[in-house]
């Protein structure tokens, strides 16, 4: 990823010497998760039913690089990333894996291939709970390890409607608030906490969801304490470009629409770290981060409107 996460308690198998063979399977979606943790070692190429496939460019030389190839298994949606020996055993989990340095925020890991393998997210709040930002793969045992790791855990925050795909359940095992946009309540109905219109809704204390339409019409996105965004996949950091930018080849709702949001959220929002369901994530300071939000909006305004291509994302 473009910043290095913080270290955790749960080591990871040491790289000493019988590390070797390391490799990537063909069941690969192209989601990208596994290169963003492990770049320069889990690289690019064409083919596969998505329009690319991840595979092991360099075999690991350190424990660091054994360390990342280890959190790109855990985090991989099909399972595709094999150690030697297939050797994946728990202990080698790095996950819930403190992003910054105060641990405000944490990756969940375990991507689900149900929401295309989207990154998802636990955010702590000052009082010793937290909220989880979209959801990783379900499992009953992750549940209670991120509330162990986190403690209560009072909302799960829904980006879009594609990344519904656990939400209930996690809400429920943690008997908590599930939130999505009116605008794609459809796809999760039983969600108990509805943001509705335009304007900007408080969610808890610093944590604020801006409805964000374009990529679906009820995108929203979750900003808390003016620092942390958590974009879905409205926009994100692309590593080939260098900068901020939306998928233009994946919008359901409107291009339009989109420029217009990313436009109007230059000017309005303020944050320092983009964290977004595909892409990669990156930290800026804030007024750079604007400038960027700024650029990002005139660009998308002369994007045209496309089908729906997943191959043609290049992040």
């Amino acid at each position: 990823m473009s910043t290095s996460t913080t270290e955790t308690n749960q080591k990871t198998p040491a790289a000493e010497g019988q590390q070797q063979g390391w490799h990537v399977d063909d069941r690969c979606l192209n989601c990208n998760i596994a290169r963003q943790i492990a770049p320069g070692m889990i690289g690019f190429k064409e083919g596969g039913q998505y329009g690319g496939l991840s595979t092991v460019i360099r075999q690991p030389e350190t424990a660091e690089d054994v360390e990342k190839l280890y959190r790109a298994a855990h985090a991989c949606p099909t399972r595709s990333v094999h150690p030697p020996a297939d050797d994946l055993g728990a202990d080698s989990d790095p996950y819930p894996l403190a992003l910054d340095a105060a641990g405000t925020v944490l990756l969940c890991g375990h991507a689900s291939p149900q929401t295309y393998g989207a990154t998802s997210y636990l955010l702590r709040r000052p009082d010793g709970t937290a909220m989880m930002i979209d959801t990783p793969r379900w499992r009953p045992a992750l549940a209670r390890r991120y509330e162990e790791r986190v403690g209560k855990i009072t909302d799960v925050l829904i980006t879009h409607l594609d990344h519904v795909a656990h939400a209930r359940k996690y809400a429920d095992a943690f008997k908590a608030r599930l939130w999505i946009h009116e605008g794609d309540l459809h796809s999760l109905p039983s969600a108990d906490q509805v943001i509705r219109g335009t304007e900007p809704v408080e969610v808890g204390p610093g944590v604020i969801a801006h409805p964000f339409p374009g990529h679906t019409a009820g995108t929203s996105i979750f900003i808390a304490d003016d620092t942390f965004c958590f974009s879905g996949d409205a926009f994100f950091w692309s590593n080939s470009q260098q900068t901020l930018e939306v998928a233009h080849s994946v919008v359901y709702d409107s291009i339009k629409t989109l420029a217009e949001s990313v436009a109007r959220g230059a000017e309005e929002l303020t944050f320092e770290w983009v964290l977004p369901g595909h892409g990669d994530l990156h930290h800026l300071p804030a007024d750079e981060m604007r400038e960027r939000m700024r650029g990002l909006g005139r660009r998308a305004a002369t994007y045209p409107a496309e089908g729906i291509d997943y191959g043609a994302v290049r992040y």
